[in-house]
């Protein structure tokens, strides 16, 4: 599930990462991943780089068999020797590629494939901090097999759920004000793709349930405590990151759309193109990703010197 994946249908050899967290452990930036972000941003300006925000990005201008800018959807054009989009993957052969010729045949060919569950997510503060949760903990429900099942293949929400609930406070006191608590909890659901749920009316709800069952069973006082809330559902992922179907991990990583099997990090026709991200190669999760940023840049740099 980490890597939004089946545990009955995905390959076993994701369970490398479990092996690999005991051996080196699990590491968390001091600040959050704001945190990391900021540093790599500082790197990035560093050595020269310009970051341009607010600046939703249209389409991936080609001539021949090249990429040769981007346009913004505010109508500039940034001219380029290379492009790296590390937008959903379909969203760009679809989307940035549109009309071309190698953007309607891959949007296609990846519209078949079996894309992973979405999530619902609450992120929220509390005017007390709850010191007896650790910085993780997986919440299992009465179900298991059958609640995979309807994540995975079902047309509407389950009635249960499990949860993954996060409390970043328990190692980083400085990720809320003095005696307060910040946290996350994260149920999977089905993509927008196989269950067309109605998320404006249903999101709230499915908070208040959540909500109940922490404050009954791990987070007392909860809803007493609560100072704000926010909820990011399968379609903020579509809406809000372009991630097809509201998938909030791309591709299903079966053993056939893992590692080499997923989108490559270098297009096969567009030969300055390059991908990073879940959808890539290796794999989704935040170790895959790096190992696609790196095997991205590695791509890159081996374009600059040739």
């Amino acid at each position: 599930l980490l890597v939004g994946g089946n545990p009955f249908a995905t390959s076993s050899i994701y369970a490398l990462i479990h092996a690999l967290e005991r051996e080196w452990g699990v590491w968390f930036p001091k600040g959050g991943t704001g945190a990391l972000v900021r540093g790599m941003l500082k790197l990035f300006e560093d050595i020269g780089g310009r970051v341009e925000l607010n600046a939703e990005a249209a389409r991936i201008e080609t001539e021949g068999s090249r990429a040769t800018g981007v346009t913004t959807l505010d109508g500039r054009r940034f001219a380029a020797d290379l492009v790296a989009s590390n937008a959903d993957v379909v969203h760009t052969y679809d989307k940035l590629l549109a009309g071309t010729q190698r953007g309607m045949k891959e949007a296609k060919r990846l519209k078949t494939k079996r894309f992973s569950m979405s999530l619902f997510v609450i992120y929220f503060g509390l005017k007390r901090h709850q010191p007896q949760l650790r910085h993780h903990t997986v919440l299992f429900g009465a179900r298991y097999r059958q609640l995979i099942d309807e994540i995975f293949k079902g047309r509407e929400l389950a009635g249960d759920f499990s949860l993954y609930l996060h409390s970043p406070c328990a190692t980083d006191p400085s990720l809320a004000p003095d005696g307060m608590g910040s946290y996350y909890v994260l149920s999977p659901v089905p993509h927008l793709g196989n269950a067309e749920i109605d998320w404006s009316v249903e999101g709230p709800k499915y908070r208040d349930r959540i909500f109940d069952y922490l404050e009954e069973r791990y987070m007392p006082g909860l809803k007493a405590d609560l100072v704000t809330s926010r909820i990011f559902t399968p379609l903020d992922f579509q809406s809000e990151l372009n991630a097809h179907h509201g998938s909030a991990f791309s591709l299903d990583p079966v053993l056939t759309q893992s590692a080499w099997f997923r989108t490559h990090n270098r297009d096969a026709e567009i030969s300055n193109l390059f991908f990073v991200g879940a959808g890539t190669h290796p794999g989704a999760g935040v170790p895959g990703v790096v190992g696609s940023a790196k095997a991205t840049a590695g791509l890159i740099l081996g374009e600059r010197v040739a």
